[in-house]
């Protein structure tokens, strides 16, 4: 999927700076690497940043790769050799997006300031200090000629955050209100939501993981069609089902919903393993393959409606919520999320003008553009951080001196 604006900013816009970036991204669901370019105008990281998404692309992964990274997520097997071997194929994966994406938006790669390239997350363990995002900047700065900035969870992570989120400084630069408070949730492989109260500086706000978010629900899809269906499109089979009160019980007992923010989850708590849980507590209850989609689609939806009641409501009682990431398209789940969230209003990116899919693309290159200013890109008070940091670390391609990589 592709698209283009045609109406870019002028040259010369808010005192001449302007400039492009690219955004990367490849998330937790592994449905494959979604591109952004976009024009960018005001100074880096300011409230007169102006920003216009000129082309999109969601790339699938090859089937290989995509079973290379699914094994890369057991840590017994991700060996040297392998994780080292998936670096560098990623990185000229994301090459390849990158080069593409600036020929769909018409704009030479020379134009481009810089690529901003998220990187594959094959660990993340906060709790113990690090986390492992794969996909070289080098190997994209070295194909495409244009500066990359990647792996920017580390610095986060070294001044005692969680790494995560990080999307939440670029929405606030982007979506921020004087008057509406503000719920962004993000519906990826894993939920994240952020809290924009009316009127607030970046110190007011606040996002943590919400839980799973499609990661149960395509993992289950995966294994119960024998990888015929990587995900419930359209929420159909959920819709065809009942939801299972004993089992949502047990599952809205797992420790992490009652944890308070900043936190962060990821694959090692709701990947592989749980959905193997979740087979075998399917056999126990003899619950059909529609049952067991619908009560974890719904567990999607409560853990949103929870962490809202839970963390947020009594703080900030919000006037909307809008929901992006590749849980927009599931109208189950939604439906079910609008339910969990009344009487606050449930959108989507979509119904507001925006681009589910490319939000969190736009988002790195936005981080990237600060990178690459030397200006911070996080928000302590979302991730837990002692200090703001500049992330990112920073390849740069080589120059024969005539402009050519």
């Amino acid at each position: 999927m592709s698209t283009r604006s045609s109406h870019p900013f002028p040259r010369g816009y808010l005192n001449g700076t302007m400039r492009y970036a690219i955004g990367l991204m490849s998330g937790t669901s592994v449905d494959g690497i979604d591109a952004a370019l976009v024009e960018i105008a005001g100074k880096p990281g300011s409230d007169e940043l102006a920003v216009r998404l000129l082309a999109f692309r969601n790339r699938p992964f090859p089937e290989e790769v995509r079973d290379g990274i699914f094994r890369l997520f057991d840590p017994a097997a991700a060996t040297v050799d392998r994780i080292g071997a998936m670096n560098v194929r990623l990185g000229e994966l994301y090459a390849e997006a990158a080069l593409a994406i600036a020929a769909d938006a018409g704009i030479a790669p020379r134009e481009v300031s810089v690529i901003g390239s998220h990187g594959q997350t094959i660990y993340h363990a906060p709790e113990r200090g690090f986390t492992v995002q794969i996909g070289e900047g080098a190997v994209i700065a070295g194909r495409t000629g244009i500066p990359c900035v990647s792996d920017f969870r580390p610095a986060d992570l070294a001044a005692g955050g969680q790494g995560a989120p990080l999307v939440p400084f670029t929405e606030y630069l982007l979506y921020r209100e004087e008057k509406r408070t503000l719920l962004l949730q993000n519906i990826g492989g894993i939920g994240n939501l952020t809290v924009l109260p009316a009127g607030s500086g970046p110190d007011g706000v606040y996002a943590f993981d919400t839980g799973p978010g499609n990661m149960l629900i395509d993992g289950l899809m995966s294994r119960l069609t024998a990888g015929r269906m990587a995900m419930d499109r359209g929420g159909r089979m959920a819709a065809a089902g009942r939801v299972h009160a004993g089992l949502l019980n047990r599952l809205m007992a797992d420790g992490y919903y009652r944890l308070p923010p900043p936190k962060s989850t990821g694959r090692e708590r709701y990947g592989a393993a749980c959905v193997e849980e979740l087979l075998r507590l399917q056999g126990e209850l003899k619950l059909s393959d529609e049952d067991l989609v619908a009560t974890v689609t719904r567990l999607t939806a409560w853990s949103i409606g929870d962490a809202y009641r839970r963390f947020v409501r009594e703080r900030h009682p919000a006037d909307r919520l809008i929901v992006g990431g590749g849980g927009s398209y599931n109208p189950t789940l939604i439906g079910l999320l609008r339910e969990e969230m009344a009487p606050v209003p449930v959108l989507t990116q979509e119904e507001i003008g925006a681009n589910s899919d490319a939000k969190e693309a736009v988002a790195f290159a936005l981080l990237a553009d600060c990178a690459l200013a030397g200006l911070p890109g996080s928000l302590p008070a979302v991730t837990g951080a002692r200090h703001p940091a500049v992330l990112g670390k920073l390849s740069l391609p080589y120059n024969d001196g005539r402009g050519q990589p």
